[in-house]
């Protein structure tokens, strides 16, 4: 699979100086990290999961998670396991017929799910990437983790695991550090295991009976704002100790297909970019594109999604621009090895090559995963071509 795959080659040629690589589930857990880009909940319950699975694989979600916990109530949980089971075999013969499938992970609420769902799944195991561990902790989390070391022994195949942070635990000031010094020490100790660290925001809002307005983001929620600032402090150091955390959830999704198409049908590819800029605005999408600049300006990867128009933005913003892309390869040239400060290609900035050195790392993996845009090629045109036309 690849970012944009579902485009056509001569769109995407358009589009990209340097197109997304192609990756599947077995490729190094760094790249894995990085591609999640958005990834899609969806409950287990939902009678045609296997067919929704593989629509929006079609229309270029990568990464999916089936969930068994909050967004399911807990009297059905029996009968999400067994729709579970029974769709995740739909996907394996259609995966065996050819179909391509997003990278699957299943969000539990108890470790003991884990093994058994692995179980009862049996051969279909293989097309799952691994499991979503909710309200992680250190005293909560062990338990999931040796749960899933057991049942990737059983199974014979790589098992990640993706905790939410998300716990009162680690929202209260007075436990917060010793929340943080538990989650790191367990994650740490589990480290090949662990693909990406997810942010439960909702969980903290709700803690304080808060909900953020559509034209608000996470960070302009202080007390919110405060808890992602220490989790990217002590566990997204890009020292080499640090993880993958990604992007907080979006909850509001008026902008519907239907809605939006007539500004397409008026906005051709690659053109008319300020009224398509408008048409977002309009449709409640300025509050998730702002959110969006601030989770990669606060060091996070990739976003949560509830809803599939959320998807094409994160990965549209996800592109490396050009410019990125340039001062990115100068800095990390060969013989900028001892340092020194140089002029960017664009001429409008400072590259200054050991402290933006971590940070050029990080800018190339996200252009293998996502690409690197044409020069003159923004979030704009990414944004129309990825849209489903009619």
């Amino acid at each position: 699979m690849r970012h944009f795959g579902h485009l056509p080659p001569d769109i995407r040629k358009t589009l990209f100086h340097q197109e997304p690589v192609e990756f599947t589930a077995d490729s190094p857990p760094r790249m894995l990290a990085v591609a999640l880009g958005a990834t899609l909940y969806s409950p287990a319950t939902r009678p045609r999961l296997a067919a929704d699975v593989l629509k929006q694989a079609g229309l270029g979600v990568k990464s999916m998670v089936l969930c068994l916990e909050d967004s399911i109530s807990d009297g059905d949980v029996e009968a999400g396991e067994e729709n579970l089971v029974r769709q995740l075999g739909l996907l394996d013969e259609a995966a065996a017929a050819g179909s391509d499938l997003p990278l699957l992970f299943i969000r539990v609420r108890t470790p003991g799910q884990i093994p058994d769902l692995v179980r009862r799944m049996g051969a279909a195991v293989h097309r799952v990437s691994g499991f979503v561990l909710p309200k992680f902790t250190e005293e909560r989390g062990v338990p999931f983790l040796e749960a899933l070391t057991t049942a990737e022994s059983d199974c014979a195949r790589r098992l990640y695991a993706m905790p939410v942070l998300e716990s009162p635990q680690l929202l209260h000031l007075e436990s917060r550090a010793e929340t943080l010094r538990g989650i790191a020490e367990t994650v740490d100790k589990y480290r090949d295991r662990v693909l990406a660290l997810r942010l439960g925001v909702t969980d903290f809002c709700s803690a304080y009976g808060l909900r953020r307005a559509p034209d608000m983001t996470a960070y302009d929620v202080q007390i919110v704002a405060s808890v992602i600032s220490d989790v990217v402090n002590v566990l997204g150091r890009a020292d080499g100790t640090g993880f993958t955390v990604t992007g907080p959830v979006w909850e509001y999704f008026r902008l519907q297909e239907r809605m939006f198409k007539p500004q397409l049908r008026r906005s051709p590819f690659l053109g008319r970019a300020e009224e398509l800029r408008t048409a977002l605005i309009e449709h409640d999408m300025d509050g998730l594109l702002r959110e969006i600049e601030l989770d990669r300006a606060n060091g996070l990867q990739g976003k949560t999604c509830i809803h599939p128009s959320h998807v094409a933005p994160v990965h549209a913003l996800s592109v490396v621009s050009h410019e990125e892309f340039s001062d990115a390869v100068d800095i990390l040239r060969p013989e900028r090895g001892d340092g020194g400060v140089l002029r960017s290609a664009y001429t409008n900035k400072m590259n200054e090559v050991k402290p933006h050195r971590a940070w050029a790392e990080r800018t190339l993996l996200r252009a293998e995963a996502f690409g690197v845009a044409r020069e003159g090629i923004g979030f704009v045109e990414l944004l129309t071509a990825s849209l489903p036309q009619t």
